[in-house]
């Protein structure tokens, strides 16, 4: 696909399905999932909506059939075991698979009613807009305010070289504020203020995950997808992380893969499960995917029973 174009409730009855199961294996269940189980309904139309979304790496199905709606300033988390594509779900929602030359995709992703994978699609533009915070923290080796002023510079935001000073175009000033509000949003600038020309590789782990966040917050995009961005941290920087995505759901539109059930649990608005075979087996409100799950191979794996 070229890129060149420019990015522009009901309550469903529950049905109720006896699983089949085979008990040679403790959580091989074979369940069919109706759709009222993964059809969250809510208020508003959809920041964005995905519809029959198959995935595969070269004869291998990572995904199998995903629709899902997910809705504007709020969090959604993606949770399952490990190698059932949530991870593979995330990278379509700003086309990251498209690196995979092994990954072909099928069905829609719909980005404010937009189809994203359209023909001639701007992926700078679509990756500014749905922005990625990585599972390791990946700052550049450069300064803190240069890894904070990278974005706006690449996407000709500011202009502080040395032909803008020349012409009168220097947009120095217009740069700091945009480093500041940034690594404040990210809750870390009480921490390094006194130190952005510092290197940011000097900076601990969960400062890091943070300046990150505050890079991928510098370009105002509307959706933030995460995957799993404190599997590596330490308890303290893990909450801070969980703070700080609470914080954000009030202005963006948060996407999270997390391992840890607890975490989605404390932070997500709406939880998707997806089990093995890479399918969904359920989504809805948080407290009732956790608390009353209609599914019962989802509350197998809640309970800890597989997985």
């Amino acid at each position: 696909m070229t890129e060149t174009t420019s990015l522009g409730t009901d309550e469903t009855t529950d049905t109720t399905v006896e699983p089949t199961t085979d008990h040679s294996q403790t959580g091989k269940r074979s369940e069919e999932t109706p759709e009222a189980w993964t059809e969250y309904a809510f208020g508003g139309e959809p920041k964005m909506a995905v519809d029959g979304l198959d995935v595969h790496y070269g004869d291998d199905q990572a995904l199998d059939d995903i629709s899902i709606k997910i809705p504007e300033k709020s969090v959604t988390a993606l949770i399952g075991p490990s190698g059932c594509g949530k991870s593979t779900f995330l990278r379509c929602l700003n086309r990251m698979n498209d690196r995979i030359r092994a990954a072909s995709v099928d069905g829609t992703v719909t980005f404010e009613g937009q189809d994203i994978y359209q023909d001639g699609l701007d992926l700078v533009e679509l990756r500014k807009r749905v922005g990625m915070v990585f599972q390791a923290p990946n700052p550049f080796p450069k300064s803190i305010r240069d890894n904070i002023a990278y974005g706006p510079r690449k996407h000709g935001r500011v202009q502080t070289d040395l032909l803008a000073k020349l012409t009168g175009r220097d947009d120095s000033e217009q740069e700091a504020e945009i480093v500041e509000r940034s690594l404040k949003q990210a809750a870390i600038w009480e921490e390094v203020n006194d130190r952005l020309d510092d290197n940011a590789l000097g900076l601990s782990g969960g400062q890091q995950q943070r300046l990150c966040i505050a890079r991928c917050l510098a370009v105002d995009p509307e959706v933030i997808l995460m995957d799993e961005p404190a599997s590596a941290l330490d308890p303290i920087a893990t909450a801070k992380i969980e703070d700080l995505i609470e914080e954000l759901a009030e202005e963006y539109t948060v996407v999270i893969v997390t391992h840890n059930m607890q975490q989605a649990a404390r932070i997500s608005d709406q939880t998707a499960v997806f089990l093995t075979g890479g399918r969904l087996a359920e989504y809805g409100e948080t407290n009732q995917v956790f608390e009353n799950p209609k599914s019962q191979r989802v509350e197998d794996y809640i309970t800890g029973k597989f997985g």
